[in-house]
């Protein structure tokens, strides 16, 4: 998850997007990089050695946070540049249209589907534990881990150390410079691996850096990961008690309500400006049922007997027509995990089709 701050987060998206300029390939201060020869006969790759910025910054970090110097410099030697991390971090091309139709069908399709079902089967303890300390409904806790690995399938591949490096001293031109984002994570990451007893070298994640079936980032990690199962250790990778304990105690520091819904069906007013104007906060819930109304939205009795604040969250459909939703606060923390409304969305909508089957398989069970 890239927090967002890219924040998850950040939210990831697995698009491979187009490199804005060619030296977004190459790793600055490149004469101080060290080519290390791969043993299976592999192309070389660009280690980072002894570069002077990087071994200032190992210095500066060990010293912080209490850390043996030699260790972290020592993995930070061995860190690679890595040009698709580069240029996957880059945005979508300029023009490219939103489509929460497109996107939907993307995640709640057959395979998460059924992947999810097996997920709350095999794990329905831990969630319904999760419930009870965090009062996050096993359905969005099973949509997340779905839209972000597939319950595990899809953790990512590279070296995580290798990731944040590229992106904490090497970040590409072309965008926003992040790299202070992705030095502070990689700091945390050396924390996680000192607390955890977990190898610089060995963990892998996604191209942003973010580990396990939840996707945390190591600052979330360092934050609000928990030993759910209470073994003494902290596994996001294989541990579906620590995923599960994990993103609902995130979700519950970032507001979530018991017992609230995330979202109700709204239709939009008819007059743009008006639209406009309860369009302006975007997802964050600013607007009560009866000031909704007032602008000229169509709300049904549930929502207006809602006594929180909404937000008219409109989703575009390429050339088709928009859809929207009027969104709780338990919607807008779903967006604290990827800022996002379609990403949100798609969490809610997937463990919602995942629930409906298990709820299924109870009644044929029952019959």
């Amino acid at each position: 998850m890239l927090p967002l701050s890219l924040p998850r987060a950040l939210a990831l998206s697995l698009l491979v997007c187009t490199l804005c300029s060619a030296g977004a390939a190459q790793p600055k201060n490149k004469a101080r990089a060290a080519a290390e020869p791969q043993a299976d006969g592999a192309p070389d790759v660009v280690t980072y050695g002894r570069r002077d910025d990087v071994m200032q910054f190992g210095a500066e970090l060990a010293e912080r946070r209490g850390l043996d110097v030699e260790w972290v410099q020592a993995a930070l030697q061995r860190a690679r540049f890595v040009p698709n991390v580069a240029k996957f971090i880059m945005p979508p091309p300029a023009g490219t249209a939103k489509n929460w139709a497109a996107y939907r069908a993307r995640f709640v399709e057959p395979i998460r589907v059924r992947a999810g079902l097996a997920f709350w089967r095999a794990n329905q303890k831990w969630l319904v534990l999760a419930e009870e300390l965090y009062g996050v409904p096993p359905e969005i806790v099973v949509g997340i881990v779905g839209v972000e690995t597939i319950y595990g399938r899809q953790m990512g591949n590279f070296r995580v150390i290798d990731a944040l490096s590229t992106l904490a001293f090497d970040f590409p031109a072309g965008r926003k410079d992040r790299s202070p984002f992705f030095r502070d994570e990689l700091e945390n990451f050396f924390v996680l691996c000192r607390s955890e007893g977990v190898e610089p070298l060995q963990l892998k994640g996604s191209y942003a850096g973010a580990i396990g079936m939840p996707q945390f980032m190591p600052s979330s990690f360092n934050k609000y990961a928990v030993d759910l199962d209470g073994d003494g250790h902290v596994d996001l990778h294989t541990n579906a008690a620590d995923v599960i304990g994990s993103v609902a105690h995130y979700l519950a520091e970032f507001g979530w309500q018991r017992g609230l819904p995330t979202r109700f069906s709204v239709a939009p007013p008819v007059d743009a400006s008006e639209r406009a104007l309860l369009l302006v906060p975007d997802i964050l819930p600013s607007f009560s049922a009866q000031e909704l109304v007032a602008h000229g939205a169509q709300l049904g009795d549930a929502a207006l007997a809602h006594e929180g604040p909404l937000a008219l969250v409109e989703l575009q459909n390429g050339d088709a027509a928009p859809s929207y939703v009027a969104g709780t606060k338990n919607f807008y923390a779903v967006t604290r995990y990827n800022w996002s409304s379609y990403y949100a969305l798609a969490v809610i909508e997937l463990g919602e089709a995942v629930a409906r089957e298990m709820a299924r398989e109870t009644a044929r069970e029952v019959r």
